[in-house]
């Protein structure tokens, strides 16, 4: 959630009262965000020994899609509102003194890069140096939450008295783009702002947004002189000031929806500094297709919510009057509709996009009425939770590795590309892993298929501890499977890795015999053996371990014929299984074997390790439910889920 930093002298002042530490956090509560910090103490600490120190600060972390709270003004008013002390305003557009309105015409070679433009105007505005730093402290939030660090919408602000309208906004090639950027005095081409701002701290964070394109957006007024190149710097010749009244509010976007959120946000927000509290000058959008938008659009929208709805998700018994002034205190404007007094008539102000559904308003509705203040009460329906099979097994698991004296870990699930294949002398064929799409850090490109690399890079960390070192994970692995849906399919493995002076083979081998013992699977002596069920290994050539040291490990699970199934069907199995070193019924579930040499230098281990892995998923059939059988006195008398 972003954090607002706000003057605390200004924000109570605008509260018409000062609240200790304790009221303040407990009003953030009652609303709905929260208090994260109050640094009067250390500003007091740094007055006393002589430092230089800025005025005491609220820090507020604020819910991510309330963009109406990202600023002292928003913060002030809605709390203001939510008390009661204040109404909630009512936006206005208003006409030029000329009649005329500002008009952006938009070139059609903006659709190649950002294809979409909005603007408002703030008149006879009377800023602040505090009130001048929420403005520009706004724009930055917005750029760094709804905006996605200016990808999908940037906001240029300018002096207007400095500019000559119609504007336009256009996309041209970046050698035939020049201008004096935000406080310097030389022009430079685009091409030379890339290479100026690349160095830059702040700005070389977004040139990637259009360094690629054939053309870069722009935008002129009528003298041919540039306002802004959005999304990255704004032009020295319209650069606002403390003196600057009017302000012209420029947004260019991809999305046109957040496009209208932002205009609405940055526009709405300060436009209680114009001379005409809460009004704004409309702008002109002219689109190449010949469609024009009149920005920002200030209209309300209607929707319904329904008394009976709010009272059944609060366990509250409220009338419709009552819900109605829970809504206001919320800056919702609401009314009982006179048809209906079920029907709450609800208008969203064009500050709370944030409201989308009936169930956004019945939150307003709750948080107003204060959450602690809701009653509690048992459900009208009981039931009665069960884990998954596989979440039951895997913890069967865990509890038996541990009491064995092994070490649970848990590395991340994404590793990089080498660890997953290369580090363990295995191919990437690119039909296994699922790959990250854009990665920031090369840590992490891939959701890994085995558990082998966690545990190795864990043994590597905590090499300098006593040996041996014995630890396991049971977790999930992911792995492509075109078949499904998502593409993807999780599975759920178990895996084990000793580190010792000596390979420890026979250890990891005992692992998988405890916990095959625990789930009641018989060992099978002789893979040819016609054992109705259970698990053998057999030898193996796996680059991952040491030649002639590593095994496959083999299930057969019951038979489990259905009606269906005919004596025909058996004597195939049978014949097949006949001509086949490996039974039909018999799956690879996984391997073990002591690791080879070349894997634990390139995991930068010294000494020998073991490792065991395989999947829990074939298991899951052996795993029983309570609630697959009709006997009634056994549930009452609580059956758990039992290992069969």
């Amino acid at each position: 959630m972003p954090t607002v930093s706000v003057d605390k002298s200004d924000l109570y002042e605008r509260l018409g009262r000062t609240y200790t530490t304790q009221e303040f956090d407990d009003l953030c509560f009652d609303f709905g965000i929260e208090l994260d910090e109050d640094t009067t103490e250390e500003v007091e600490a740094a007055v006393a020994k002589g430092l230089p120190t800025e005025r005491p600060q609220l820090k507020i972390e604020i819910p991510a899609n309330r963009y109406d709270l990202l600023c002292l003004e928003g913060i002030a008013r809605a709390l203001s509102i939510f008390l009661e002390k204040a109404k909630p305003p009512q936006y206005r557009l208003v006409p030029p003194a000329g009649g005329e309105l500002l008009t952006v015409t938009v070139d059609p070679e903006t659709a190649r890069v950002r294809p979409y433009f909005a603007g408002a105007i703030l008149r006879n505005v009377k800023f602040t140096p505090r009130s001048y730093a929420s403005f520009i402290d706004l724009q930055d939030k917005l750029h760094q939450n709804i905006c996605r660090r200016r990808q999908f919408v940037a906001i240029g602000t300018h002096d207007l008295d400095t500019l000559k309208p119609p504007f336009r906004y256009e996309a041209r090639a970046p050698e035939k783009i020049k201008f004096a950027p935000l406080n310097k005095d030389t022009e430079y081409t685009a091409d030379q702002l890339m290479t100026v701002y690349e160095s830059d701290k702040h700005l070389s964070r977004y040139l990637h947004i259009i360094r690629d394109s054939p053309v870069y957006p722009i935008i002129y007024d009528s003298r041919d002189q540039v306002l802004s190149m959005p999304p990255i710097i704004n032009s020295q010749h319209s650069k606002i000031t403390l003196n600057t009244t009017n302000i012209f509010i420029d947004t260019t976007a991809t999305d046109e929806t957040k496009l209208a959120i932002v205009i609405n946000m940055v526009a709405l927000m300060f436009s209680e500094y114009c001379e005409q509290p809460f009004t704004v000058e409309p702008v002109k959008v002219v689109y190449p297709d010949g469609r024009t938008q009149i920005t920002p659009n200030l209209d309300t929208i209607p929707m319904k919510a329904r008394a009976s709805y709010i009272n059944s998700c609060t366990a509250l018994s409220l009338p419709s009057d009552d819900i109605a002034a829970l809504l206001r205190r919320m800056s919702l404007i609401a009314q009982v509709s006179k048809t209906d007094k079920n029907i709450i008539d609800v208008d969203i102000p064009p500050t709370r996009p944030d409201i989308l559904h009936e169930c956004d308003i019945m939150e307003d509705a709750a948080i107003a009425y204060g959450f602690n203040k809701l009653p509690k009460g048992f459900p009208t329906t009981n039931t009665v939770a069960q884990p998954l099979a596989i979440s039951k097994i895997s913890d069967l698991v865990r509890r038996e590795w541990v009491q064995a004296g092994w070490v649970e870990v848990l590395p991340l699930i994404l590793c990089s590309h080498e660890e997953n294949f290369e580090w363990l002398n295995r191919k990437d064929d690119g039909t296994l892993a699922v790959k990250l799409a854009n990665p920031k850090t090369l840590e992490f490109q891939v959701v890994r298929t085995s558990l082998l690399p966690g545990l190795l890079k864990t043994a590597r960390e905590n090499r300098s501890h006593p040996l041996p070192l014995s630890i396991f994970e049971t977790s999930d692995v992911v792995v492509k499977d075109p078949t499904l849906e998502r593409q993807a399919r999780n599975i759920r493995n178990a895996a084990a890795v000793w580190c010792n002076r000596t390979a420890g083979f026979e250890v990891v081998h005992g692992l998988l015999d405890r916990i095959m013992k625990m789930l009641e699977i018989p060992y099978i002596v002789n893979a040819a053996s016609k054992a109705e069920s259970g698990y053998y290994i057999k030898e193996r050539e796996d680059p991952t371990f040491f030649p002639g040291r590593a095994a496959t490990i083999y299930y057969r699970a019951p038979p489990q014929p259905s009606q269906s199934q005919t004596k025909l069907a058996n004597v195939k199995e049978t014949l097949k299984s006949a001509f086949s070193s490996t039974p039909t019924r018999d799956i690879e579930i996984g391997s073990l074997g002591i690791l080879h040499p070349s894997v634990l230098e390139k995991f930068d281990i010294i000494f020998p390790c073991s490792a065991l892995e395989f999947s829990l998923e074939p298991f899951k059939k052996n795993i029983e439910s309570p609630w697959d059988h009709a006997n009634d006195e056994e549930l009452s008398k609580g059956a758990d889920i039992k290992v069969v």
